[in-house]
């Protein structure tokens, strides 16, 4: 059986949905799933319930996470109408600012501008206070990352660029927002963006065969908006999966459901669908490692996972089925299609942590990230 070994992939996008939403995923089941995925680390976004907006908040979504990955984890905070900036004193324990300017509900959606000037001053301002700008700290606090669509995004570019901090554009799906932030690299902006596989490898063409499981946040674009992200496929800096899992029932497909949540789930299946696109000739292996290994831990500041790997079978083809699924979700939006890449052990720090395609980590054998960052 012919073996490719790689590093352990990084996800710079998932929602565990703990606290508050574990009937749909926790950290043991989010991490094992990210575990048979060939992921050995992740980043989990702050829209849980209470949103990780506060100190307090923060340290419980922490503690509750230390007991239970099998994998590492990064946790991001999030700015809110409520709390505003309250989450400073623990910035540097988080990966990231995550600011919610488009499609999302609650607190936690962020559209008067003198807020988004606040959070975006107050970012650099702790990022100064902490050292972040001197060599002598080689990790401060992590980029601002935004959900920003169409007109807004061009908004947060200039935030960015106004207070001198290091802006990341999660899932990036639409020919106008590639090529304005194409444009801001040559200009020489400090901006990175992300593309997951639903984006890469679903347009609104697969809507009626998915139904209430084609929706999603960007929803699906054009097939024009899918060509224009492998057309800049040299400035996508990070392939990530949004892994947004929801029950069957929450949306609608095995019960009636009155307004189904839009997300669905990807740790699991972007290393097979990312390696049949090598296998047909659109990407290579190296493609997937710069943007699922290295440009993670530079724009984030991850540490290195010494003795890390991942082995994966690419002679076998194989069917992805909703049976076949870890995450508590129990469904994908690509079964049905024929992939190459199937994980079959993963080793973290020199201990197995997966073994034939079976999880054998303990809860709690992850690390949580940046903890021993001084706070502000």
């Amino acid at each position: 059986m012919p073996t490719l070994r790689l590093p352990g992939l990084t996800d710079v996008h998932v929602h565990l949905r703990e606290p508050g939403y574990e009937r749909k995923e926790d950290f043991f089941t989010g991490t094992v799933a990210a575990l048979a995925g060939g992921i050995t680390t992740v980043l989990d976004m702050p829209n849980t319930q209470p949103p990780t907006s506060t100190p307090e908040h923060f340290r419980e979504k922490a503690a509750l996470a230390a007991q239970k990955i099998v994998c590492d984890l990064g946790l991001y905070i999030g700015a809110t109408t409520t709390w505003g900036d309250a989450y400073l004193p623990v910035a540097a324990q988080a990966c990231g600012l995550k600011i919610y300017v488009s499609e999302t509900f609650g607190s936690l959606r962020i559209e008067d501008l003198a807020l988004m000037h606040r959070f975006f001053r107050s970012w650099s301002e702790t990022a100064d206070l902490l050292g972040y700008r001197s060599s002598e700290i080689p990790h401060g606090i992590g980029p601002v990352a935004v959900h920003a669509e169409e007109l807004m995004l061009p908004v947060c570019v200039e935030l960015a660029d106004l207070y001198d901090v290091p802006l990341h554009v999660v899932h990036v799906s639409r020919r106008s927002e590639v090529e304005l932030l194409v444009r801001a690299k040559e200009r020489g902006r400090r901006v990175t963006f992300e593309a997951t596989p639903h984006h890469l490898f679903l347009s609104q063409a697969d809507l009626p065969r998915l139904g209430a499981l084609g929706d999603m946040r960007p929803k699906l674009g054009t097939p024009d908006d899918v060509a224009a992200l492998w057309q800049h496929l040299d400035a996508i800096d990070v392939f990530a999966t949004d892994h947004a899992p929801h029950t069957l029932a929450d949306k609608g497909v095995t019960a009636p459901a009155e307004s189904p949540p839009p997300g669905v789930p990807g740790v699991e299946t972007m290393l097979p669908l990312l390696l049949t696109a090598v296998d047909e000739g659109r990407l290579s292996v190296e493609d997937i490692i710069a943007r699922c290994v290295i440009a993670p831990r530079r724009i984030f500041g991850l540490p290195e996972q010494p003795d890390t790997y991942v082995e994966v079978d690419i002679d076998t083809r194989f069917e992805l089925t909703n049976s076949a699924v870890r995450s508590k979700c129990g469904w994908t939006p690509f079964a049905g299609r024929t992939v190459i890449g199937r994980v079959e052990r993963v080793v973290m720090r020199g201990k197995a942590a997966l073994e034939g395609g079976r999880v054998v980590a303990s809860p709690g054998e992850g690390v949580l990230l940046f903890q021993d960052r001084p706070s502000g």
